[in-house]
């Protein structure tokens, strides 16, 4: 009897079933679910809820293959949670703002808008013909009014509490993007996308408070067990918090204090100089009076102002001439101005310690400043007090003769504990600061004491005296959140002559990002249309009703997608959100790269609280797993000039050769027959142009082959190493599942199995079928370990294969079988498992909706047991044994399995190990 035909196929000539044609099936199965809005969820669902949330994609024109392994990864969990019953929320929009659009608008001379509607009508395709099951009913663009009018409303109102202000503040600005970067965002003193050698401004920057919310943003921390370590440890060390003291240095001759921030008080007395920032009130009125200073400090603007970069660079600094007071014994200290400290950390001045900082050494070690030992380890305490006991004991001229190789012998013998303290003086003052706890020397009344006892009297004088007390600082900083490009939402504040900045009113709102801007950009300048168009700037002041301007910066990107997750809970909701966003949150699993872990992440944190306090949600943390993926690698190609500049060729350009381990051997360019360098596999990038295009592999292999192997490759959060050879392995796979369930479809009938009357074979099968259904349904749901459960399906259906048991019972359990595979594999490959599934005989039932099969413990149980058996520590052959078997059993068969025996042939058994359920191991010798 010849298979059924499925609509969108042609038959196969080779199996007399329908050819399998992702080409023709992929399209009718997105069309199924459209028609049904099968993947649209509402709130009154008895289900319970469960939100999967991929990070947004910028619409960057085209889907790449991060895109595809991101979403995939999602789309598997979203399906797998609905077939275990659960109402499932699986939304898509856009973060459409930012300066990627802009410099391509003005690469390209049109408007950012244009460009970018363009690109999410074309990625909204693509992402539709992977078959993901997202509610596009949700969907929405950030760069639209409807979206970022609530985020304008929430920063009027975040300003009125007291959590917004301007101030002016060093940045990094790049000159050629001509905007501010974070400084993440600057990689060896160059912009991340310019390139440009970044530099120093000061200028007005508005700022969210996120470090009100350090403590919570920290503690917080705590009760993300679903998070990776490794993400809750960055942001740990991002918030930075530590304990100390807050004092200040009088400065000699004036009125001025430079108040200070250390973590090491017990250090206070090998301060030996004060350094401070180029932009510290006290330094720029130094350089007033002094050409060389003003030089200097101008000569600082150049270079970013990162963390990572002042640690690098080399250390340079000017004497101001100023000198600071020490608080304890009044005496003068130089002020440098240095290039390692800058006003928006901390306080802007450093009390410099070259004994025990190393940063402070480097400087002090440049300039020809002290370097003073006051920590030392106990065996140099130890050494201290042996030397101080003899000097007690002996007078000057004895002592010296002694340790200089005569005099007695109880003196002789401390030139030990000489040259030990002397030796860790000469490496204090040659190879390196001593940067660890110990005890206090050199430092008067506190000599002796350590680290906690020296901070409590130091603690406990400074507080007395009215100098200083503890402070728990962070090293997180507040969130500078203007941007000086055009293609942003809008900040919603008017200056005024009269009464400032002022919040636009929330009945003005939304302030409209003008999108009719193609005039400005065919010019292919940078110059943000808002600030070169005084009718938009124009406006009144909503206090006095005077003449005013509109604010021209806009807001960081990072501000559009920290909510973006609230808001698909409440689409067309009249605020950010309405009472849905009760039942979605927090998101259940959110899914992104770890390279957001600080930025996006803390974010992301922050604005849940800011959500929660406006009384707009009602929980604390905004998701409760959290899956970092890795990245999508592959091989990379190149030649390289004259000059040493490399040209890099894409990997479908290369032709290559490799030995019996897939190894490349050698590669050459097809287009010229000549060889190419072979570079290193690396991350999927267009500078590397090593990128392969999803949509040619949908083309070739179809959405269903890519999403496959996407999943195969590699766990989640590992990297994926693209091999189109693999590729086509998981696509034969598919053809394989394919021809094997529609010829079981074409047998007369499919009684129901009977599992009384089962066959030993029989129940062989089952019992592998069932024991998988245990394993992918945890490696779906626990473990996230995608790759192992295909692994598994795929074993299984090499047993479906070599199963030809045609009995009714026989033709029972194969059906039974491959109608669980096509559940079991419908997360991941749900196009060809809906048309599998109404071959099958469901053409009425939404497979999405179909429970996801469950283990039959009664098959799980072995009638036999497999054991391997080993000689010497090598598997000689396998043993069925019961699984109550004796030892005494069990090493019998053992023994006489013929091709264990003939291994045994002339050697005499030593001893027989038998672990019970798993291996027998005989020690045997001639």
């Amino acid at each position: 009897m010849s298979a059924p035909a499925v609509p969108g196929t042609t038959p196969d000539p080779r199996h007399d079933v329908p050819a399998y044609d992702p080409a023709a099936l992929e399209p009718a199965a997105q069309r199924y679910w459209t028609g049904l809005r099968a993947f649209e969820v509402r709130e009154d669902d008895p289900r319970p809820k469960f939100y999967c949330l991929s990070m947004l994609p910028y619409p960057s024109g085209a889907l790449h293959m991060g895109h595809v392994r991101n979403y995939t990864i999602g789309d598997v969990i979203s399906r797998y949670q609905r077939m275990t019953g659960r109402n499932v929320l699986q939304p898509m929009g856009w973060d459409a703002f930012g300066l990627p659009a802009e410099n391509a608008a003005i690469k390209n001379r049109t408007a950012p808008a244009k460009w970018t509607y363009a690109n999410i009508e074309h990625m909204k395709a693509q992402l539709q013909q992977m078959g993901y099951a997202i509610d596009w009913s949700r969907e929405f663009a950030t760069c639209r009014p409807d979206y970022y009018v609530h985020e304008q409303r929430m920063f009027t109102r975040l300003l009125k509490k007291g959590l917004v202000y301007r101030r002016n503040s060093v940045v990094n600005w790049d000159p050629v993007d001509q905007t501010v970067l974070a400084n993440e965002q600057v990689i060896d003193g160059r912009g991340w996308r310019s390139g440009a050698i970044v530099e120093k401004r000061e200028i007005p920057q508005w700022f969210l408070k996120i470090t009100a919310y350090a403590q919570e943003l920290l503690d917080g921390l705590d009760t993300l067990h679903g998070w990776p370590d490794a993400v809750r440890t960055m942001q740990r060390n991002w918030i930075g918090r530590s304990e100390g003291l807050e004092f200040a240095f009088k400065v000699e001759g004036t009125d001025a204090t430079l108040p200070v921030f250390t973590t090491r008080p017990d250090t206070l007395m090998g301060v030996t100089f004060v350094s401070i920032a180029a932009e510290h009130p006290l330094a720029l009125r130094a350089a007033e009076s002094d050409p060389a200073l003003r030089a200097f400090i101008d000569e600082l603007k150049q270079g970013g102002v990162s963390e990572a970069e002042l640690e690098t660079q080399a250390k340079r600094g000017m004497d101001t001439g100023l000198r600071a007071l020490h608080p304890i014994t009044g005496e003068p200290l130089p002020v440098y101005v240095a290039n390692f400290v800058l006003m928006g950390y901390g306080t802007g001045a450093v009390m410099a310690v070259p004994g025990h900082d190393q940063r402070d050494w480097e400087f002090a070690r440049a300039y020809g400043l002290p370097i003073r030992m006051v920590i030392v380890p106990p065996e140099v305490r130890d050494a201290l007090e042996e030397i101080g006991k003899h000097v007690a004991a002996h007078d000057d001229d004895t002592m010296n003769a002694a340790l200089h190789g005569g005099g007695s012998l109880d003196v002789y013998d401390t030139r030990a504990a000489v040259e030990v303290f002397e030796g860790f003086e000469r490496s204090i003052q040659e190879e390196g600061a001593y940067t660890e706890r110990g005890i206090l020397v050199n430092s008067g009344p506190f000599d002796g004491m350590e680290y906690d006892e020296a901070f409590e009297a130091l603690a406990t004088r400074f507080a007395a005296e009215g100098h200083g007390a503890r402070r728990v600082n962070f090293r997180l900083r507040d969130w500078g959140v203007s941007r000086q490009r055009y293609w942003g939402c809008p900040i919603p504040v008017i200056y005024c002559p009269k009464c400032d900045a002022v919040p636009v009113p929330e009945d003005q709102l939304p302030v409209v990002l003008p999108e009719d801007v193609a005039d400005a950009f065919a010019k292919g300048h940078v110059q943000s249309p808002l600030k070169s168009d005084p009718e938009w700037r124009k406006t009144t002041c909503p206090q006095c009703g005077g003449p005013a301007e509109r604010e021209t910066d806009t807001f960081d990107t990072f501000m559009e997608s920290s909510w973006y997750y609230a808001r698909y809970t409440s689409p067309g909701a009249a605020d950010m959100v309405d009472a849905r966003a009760d039942y979605w949150t927090p998101v259940d699993q959110y899914i992104g790269g770890i390279e957001h872990a600080i930025l996006h992440l803390l974010y992301f944190r922050f604005y849940h609280k800011l959500l929660r306090d406006e009384g707009l949600v009602h929980s604390d943390e905004p998701a409760t797993n959290l899956l970092c993926q890795g990245m999508v690698i592959a091989e990379t190609f190149y030649r390289e000039d004259a000059q040493g500049h490399r040209e890099w060729f894409n990997p479908a350009d290369v032709e290559t050769e490799r030995d019996e381990r897939s190894r490349i051997t050698g590669a050459r360019l097809m287009s010229d027959g000549q060889p190419v360098h072979i570079g290193g596999i690396e991350k999927m990038s267009k500078s590397k142009n090593n990128g392969v295009d999803p949509q040619a592999m949908v083309d070739k292999f179809g959405a269903d082959t890519v999403r496959l192997f996407s999943m195969f490759a590699a766990p989640p959060e590992q990297s994926l190493e693209w091999n189109e050879a693999g590729v086509e392995g998981m696509a034969r796979f598919l053809r394989r599942f394919w021809r094997e369930v529609l010829t079981h479809v074409a047998q007369p009938d499919h009684p129901e199995v009977d599992p009384a009357s089962l066959d030993a074979a029989q129940k062989t099968l089952r019992r592998q079928l069932h024991e998988t259904i245990q394993k992918v349904g945890d490696d779906y749901g626990r473990r996230h370990s995608f790759n192992t459960a295909i692994a598994a399906l795929m074993e299984l259906l090499n047993h479906v294969a070599k199963f030809n048991d045609m009995s009714d019972q026989g033709r029972a359990v194969r059906h039974e079988a491959l109608q669980a595979m096509v559940l079991l594999l419908n997360p991941v490959t749900p196009h060809v498992c809906h048309a599998l599934w109404q071959a099958l005989g469901h053409a009425e039932t939404l497979l999405e909706d179909v429970p996801f099969p469950k283990a039959d413990p009664a098959a799980l149980v072995r009638d036999a047991l497999t054991i391997a058996v080993q000689v010497n520590g090598k598997l000689r052959g396998t043993i069925e044994v019961a699984p109550d078997a004796s030892r005494e059993a069990i090493e019998a068969a053992a023994l006489a399995e013929p091709h264990v025996a003939r291994f045994l042939e002339g050697q005499q058994v030593r001893k027989v190990i038998v672990v019970p359920g798993k291996i027998v191991n005989i020690v045997a010798a001639a």
